[in-house]
C-alpha cells in the first residue's frame, strides 16, 4: 500500500501528512455533526415538535460547522501544497547533486532523456503521491473507525456489517498492487525508451538525412510509439476494472447499511432518527476509501518512477576521481587503450599515444575512425574504458573532474551560445575586466565588429542565431582564450565556417602552440601539417603516426587521405 523507502528517505513529510490527516478528520467530525443536526431536524418535523429556536440555533450550527469545514480544507490543501513542494524541491536537489557527484561520464549510467523524463515528470508523479496518497490512505483507516464508534451506539450489527465491508477495498487495491507494479514498471520502460529514441532521432536528423536513415527510423520509432500505445491502453483498461470492483465494494456495503437500517427501523431495534443517521453516514464509510482507489492509480505511477529514481541515486561510482594533480606541462599518456558502448561494436581498440608537454598533437583519420572518442575520453566522458588513460601519471578516472576542467578546454564545432549579452557569454562569473575581453575578441578579429553594435551589451540570441556559424566558432574560441588553460583540445573546430573565420581559427591555435598544449582533430588534413606529431586512426584503431613529412614518404592511409583531399579542393 506505501513504500517504505520513500517515507524513509524524505521523513521531513511526516509534518505536512500528518497535519493533513487531522485536518480531515476535523471536517469529517463537522460532517458528522451536521448530519445529526440534520437528523434532528427531520425527526422534529416528522413528529411536529421542531420550535423555532431549535430551528434557529440548528441554523447557527450549521453555519458555523461549515465555516470549520471550510477553514481545516483549506489547511489541509495548504500542507498537501507545501508538502508536495518540498518532496519536488528535495528529490531535484538530489538527483541534480548525484549527477554533479558523477561528474561528466555520468553516461555511462543513465541516459539524458531518461534523466529529463525521471526529473521532472517521475518527481511529478511523487508529488501526488505525498500530496494525496499518503495522507489519504492514513484517513481512510481513521475515518471508518470514527464513523464505526458514533453509529455503534444507535445499531452495533449495522455498525459492525459496515465495517466488515471497509476493507475488501483495500485488499482489492492490494491484489490490483501485485499486478499494476509489474505492468507500471513496463509502462515506465517503455516511456523512456521511446523518449531516448526521439532525443536521439532528434539530435542526429541531420545525419539520418544525410545517409537517408530518416524513414527507417521512422518506422522504428513508430513501432516505439504503438508498443507505448498498447502498454498504456492495458495500464487503463487495469485502473478502469479496479475502479469498478471498488465501486461495485463501496456502493453495495452502503446499500447493505442502508438496507439493515431500514429493517432494523421496521423490527423498532431503532428509532427514526438512528435510521436516518446510519442511512445518511454509510456512504461516509466508503468515501475515503473510494477516493484513495483513485489516488492509488496515480500514485503507483510515482511509486514505479521513484524505483527508477532511487536506482539512479544509488548508484556507486567505481571511480571517484579524488585524486589531485599539479596541472602544470600537462602529459598524457595513452597506452593499450580499448573502449565500446556496448557489445556490439568497440570503437577503440588497442590504442597507444603520447601527447607531450607544449606538444602541438593532430588526430586525424574518416568519420567513424575513433578520433573525437579519444577526446571524450580525455576529457572524462566515459570512465568504463579498458587500459591506460594517464595525465600526469595517474588514471583519469581517478583525477577529479572540477580540477581537470579548470586546466582543459574542449572545443567542438558547435559552440554552445546562451541568450544574453556578449559579456555574460564570455565572462560568466565576472571574473574579468573588459580589457582582458576585448583583448581576446581582439585575437579572433571581432573586437570591431561588436563595437560597431553595442560593445560588450550586445545581446546575442538562442543558440547565436543573430551570428554567423564562423562568428559563433571564433566567439567559442574567445571563451576558450579567456579561459588561459594549460591544454585546448579542438574538435572538428574549423568544420562548416568560411575560409576568413578558419584562417582566423588556425592563426589563434599557432599562436597557442608556443605555450599551450594542443590537440587538434580534423578532417581536414591541411591544417594539421606543422603538427610536432599527427595520428592516424581508422575504424578505431591507430594505424600511422609521425610528422607531416614522415607520414607522406611512407606513402600510406594519411598521404592517400591527402591526395584525396586536394583532388576534391580543385574541384571546389
Amino acid at each position: 500500500m506505501f513504500d517504505k523507502r520513500l517515507i524513509k528517505e524524505l521523513p521531513e513529510t511526516k509534518p505536512y501528512v500528518i497535519k493533513q490527516v487531522i485536518c480531515q478528520w476535523i471536517a469529517l467530525l463537522t460532517n458528522i455533526l451536521f448530519t445529526i443536526g440534520l437528523c434532528f431536524v427531520f425527526v422534529a418535523l416528522y413528529k411536529n415538535k421542531l420550535t423555532l429556536n431549535q430551528l434557529l440555533i440548528c441554523g447557527i450550527a450549521a453555519i458555523g460547522l461549515f465555516i470549520i469545514r471550510a477553514i481545516v480544507l483549506k489547511k489541509a490543501t495548504l500542507y498537501s501544497y507545501q508538502g508536495a513542494s518540498f518532496v519536488k524541491k528535495a528529490m531535484r536537489q538530489r538527483l541534480f547533486e548525484k549527477i554533479l557527484s558523477l561528474g561528466t561520464h555520468y553516461q555511462d549510467y543513465v541516459s539524458t532523456s531518461e534523466l529529463v523524463q525521471l526529473s521532472v515528470e517521475g518527481i511529478n508523479q511523487l508529488e501526488i503521491y505525498f500530496a494525496l496518497y499518503l495522507p489519504q490512505l492514513f484517513y481512510s483507516v481513521l475515518a471508518p473507525l470514527s464513523l464505526f464508534i458514533v453509529i455503534v451506539f444507535f445499531d452495533f450489527w449495522g455498525a459492525f456489517v459496515l465495517l466488515i465491508c471497509v476493507p475488501f477495498i483495500p485488499i482489492s487495491i492490494i491484489l490490483v498492487q501485485k499486478f499494476a507494479k509489474k505492468l507500471l514498471s513496463k509502462y515506465w520502460s517503455s516511456y523512456t525508451t521511446l523518449g531516448d529514441s526521439f532525443l536521439e532521432n532528434l539530435q542526429g536528423l541531420t545525419t539520418l538525412k544525410i545517409y537517408q536513415s530518416d524513414e527507417y527510423k521512422q518506422k522504428q520509432m513508430n513501432q516505439e510509439a504503438e508498443n507505448f500505445r498498447k502498454i498504456t491502453m492495458r495500464v487503463l483498461i487495469m485502473q478502469l476494472n479496479s475502479i469498478s470492483i471498488m465501486d461495485i465494494v463501496a456502493y453495495g456495503g452502503a446499500g447493505l447499511g442502508s438496507y439493515l437500517a431500514v429493517s432494523h427501523y421496521m423490527n423498532q431495534s431503532i428509532d427514526l432518527f438512528g435510521a436516518l443517521l446510519i442511512i445518511l453516514l454509510s456512504f461516509e464509510f466508503f468515501i475515503p476509501l473510494r477516493q484513495l482507489g483513485s489516488f492509488f492509480h496515480i500514485a503507483m505511477n510515482g511509486m514505479a518512477a521513484s524505483e527508477k529514481i532511487f536506482k539512479v541515486l544509488d548508484i556507486k561510482d567505481q571511480h571517484r576521481g579524488e585524486s589531485c594533480v599539479a596541472f602544470h606541462n600537462i602529459d598524457i599518456d595513452i597506452s593499450n587503450l580499448s573502449f565500446q558502448y556496448d557489445q556490439e561494436r568497440s570503437l577503440l581498440k588497442d590504442i597507444s599515444l603520447q601527447v607531450k608537454p607544449h606538444q602541438f598533437v593532430g588526430i586525424v583519420g574518416e568519420s567513424g575512425s575513433g578520433k573525437s572518442t579519444i577526446a571524450k575520453l580525455i576529457m572524462g566522458y566515459h570512465q568504463n574504458y579498458k587500459g591506460y588513460l594517464k595525465i600526469q601519471g595517474k588514471q583519469r578516472y581517478d583525477i577529479n573532474d572540477q580540477q581537470f576542467l579548470n586546466k582543459v578546454v574542449y572545443i567542438t564545432h558547435d559552440p554552445m551560445i546562451f541568450k544574453g549579452t556578449l559579456r555574460d557569454n564570455l565572462d560568466f562569473f565576472h571574473q574579468y575586466s573588459d580589457q582582458q575581453i576585448l583583448e581576446a575578441l581582439h585575437k579572433v578579429c571581432l573586437d570591431e565588429y561588436f563595437l560597431q553594435l553595442n560593445g560588450l551589451e550586445t545581446k546575442l540570441l538562442e543558440s547565436g542565431s543573430n551570428l554567423s556559424g564562423g562568428q559563433k566558432q571564433r566567439l567559442n574560441l574567445a571563451r576558450a582564450l579567456l579561459a588561459d588553460c594549460e591544454l585546448y583540445i579542438f574538435d572538428e573546430a574549423t568544420s562548416h565556417i568560411d575560409v576568413e573565420s578558419e584562417e582566423n581559427i588556425l592563426s589563434v591555435i599557432q599562436e597557442l602552440t608556443k605555450s599551450k598544449t594542443i590537440i587538434m582533430i580534423t578532417h581536414r588534413l591541411s591544417t594539421v601539417k606543422n603538427c610536432d606529431q599527427i595520428f592516424v586512426m581508422k575504424n578505431g584503431q591507430l594505424v600511422e603516426k609521425g610528422t607531416h613529412h614522415s607520414l607522406r614518404k611512407q606513402r600510406g592511409l594519411y598521404d592517400h587521405l591527402l591526395n584525396q583531399q586536394r583532388v576534391l579542393e580543385v574541384y571546389q
